[in-house]
């Protein structure tokens, strides 16, 4: 049946091929001309079939970075700068945001590397290497890098569904503590200059004392010594009397002369004004031992703690006991300690942390919960953090003149975490030494 109808096929395909070639010119041809053309649109759009053709050039970004930007910070090469946020001007701090298309992984990779084979101080690292902040320090610079994956919610063909954005944050603090050229001074070393050879004016080295720091000249009295515990109350006369209990820093000097005449012994002292009174206590006590004296920190000297800076009235004291390795800090080789939390409650393991070292002018023993409990028989030991427990233990080798005895009295629990108030730190402040070597505040009085 089929081969029969193929004459007839032909037949039909001739009839319109002869069709087509007599009327090549008429509408109809045209017609049928055209439905069998290749579409046109084929060659405007060649993303229909076949490889898409870029022809989107993409401009380059209008955010330039800092003029000032330190040379140091390591940026990383397939990261697209974003945006440039200054901080205030007394932080004199700067915010970075890049992004790139390269998985948080390797970017964390790049920066662990940088920051460990350039000479960084590395004050906390991620825990893992898909996400985290770097926080590091090299002279004055303090660097913070924060590694964060992202999805990409409106994605162009062939681009990655995510990617990571970069925090770069930043403060160098050289700005802060560059003195101002002097320019009546032309090309002439002054005082202060390392070619300066002298001599000098009258007075013009005259270093200005911290004023966040008591006068320890005058006594100070105070209205509320009633309140004070019988146990203690002649070791706060002792410390009034020389001066050195301090209560308001010079940013809050609005207070009445009745509000700052109170001691409010029962108050819990924070971490900043015991810090005060344990410097004030020291160098009274020992005025006439050089030797023995907490020495004040400049303000220019670089800041141990991000939240403790040279314009805070107690950053030379603070400072001070940093750079003395008297208490935690980046100085000391804690690397976690980088802010002090000045407004914080101290705690009793705080307390002889920061006064024991003062008592035994010598490494602390070592020690463990066991040698610790032993000697104690504290039921809490193991509550006492780590770092307080060698504190603690050398305090226990001072007898009578524990500070834990002298404040707490018997007790069989330490209640390490337990906030102290400021008759007891005065209690503790009272004394400084060994039982057998030592100074008291009553002693000190006697030789002013």
């Amino acid at each position: 049946m089929l081969p029969s109808k193929r004459p007839v096929v032909f037949l039909s395909l001739a009839i319109v091929l002869s069709s087509l070639t007599a009327c090549a010119n008429s509408p109809a041809a045209k017609n049928l001309e055209n439905s069998l053309a290749a579409d046109s649109r084929l060659q405007s759009n060649p993303t229909v079939f076949g490889e898409a053709k870029t022809k989107e050039v993409p401009t380059a970004s209008t955010v330039q970075l800092p003029a000032n930007f330190p040379k140091d910070i390591p940026i990383y090469p397939n990261a697209k700068l974003e945006e440039v946020k200054p901080g205030s001007s007394s932080e004199n701090k700067i915010l970075t945001r890049w992004q790139s298309s390269d998985p948080s992984n390797v970017i964390a990779s790049f920066y662990r590397t940088q920051f460990q084979g350039n000479s960084w101080q590395i004050l906390q690292q991620p825990k893992n290497d898909v996400e985290g902040a770097f926080e590091v320090q090299r002279n004055n610079l303090l660097l913070k890098v924060t590694i964060q994956p992202k999805l990409v919610t409106n994605a162009a063909p062939n681009q990655p569904q995510t990617a990571t954005e970069l925090l770069i944050e930043y403060v160098n603090n050289t700005a802060t503590t560059q003195t101002q050229p002097n320019t009546n001074s032309s090309a002439v070393p002054q005082p202060g200059d390392s070619q300066f050879i002298g001599p000098t004016t009258p007075n013009v080295n005259v270093v200005k004392q911290p004023t966040s720091q008591p006068d320890t000249s005058e006594p100070q009295e105070f209205t509320d010594l009633n309140k004070v515990p019988p146990e203690w109350r002649q070791h706060i006369q002792d410390l009034a009397l020389l001066g050195v209990l301090s209560i308001d820093s010079q940013t809050s000097k609005s207070n009445s002369t009745a509000t700052t005449n109170q001691l409010e012994p029962n108050k819990i002292i924070t971490r900043r004004e015991y810090a005060r009174w344990l410097v004030a206590a020291n160098n009274a006590l020992y005025s006439n031992n050089p030797a023995k004296q907490i020495r004040l920190a400049s303000e220019t000297n670089q800041p141990a703690f991000r939240d403790i800076l040279p314009k805070d009235p107690d950053f030379p004291a603070i400072q001070g006991l940093a750079e003395a390795g008297l208490i935690p800090s980046p100085l000391s080789g804690d690397a976690t300690a980088i802010l002090f939390r000045p407004d914080a409650p101290l705690t009793r393991e705080q307390l002889l942390l920061w006064k024991v070292p003062l008592d035994t002018r010598q490494a602390l023993p070592a020690a463990n919960l066991e040698a610790v409990k032993q000697s104690w028989g504290f039921q809490d030991t193991e509550k006492i953090d780590p770092k307080a427990l060698r504190a603690v233990l050398a305090d226990f080798q001072n007898a009578e003149q524990a500070n834990i005895r002298r404040v707490f009295g018997y007790t069989t629990l330490f209640q390490p975490k337990k906030p102290v108030t400021r008759a007891e730190a005065g209690a503790a402040l009272w004394y400084f030494g060994t039982q057998g070597e030592g100074m008291s505040a009553t002693e000190a009085l006697k030789l002013k």
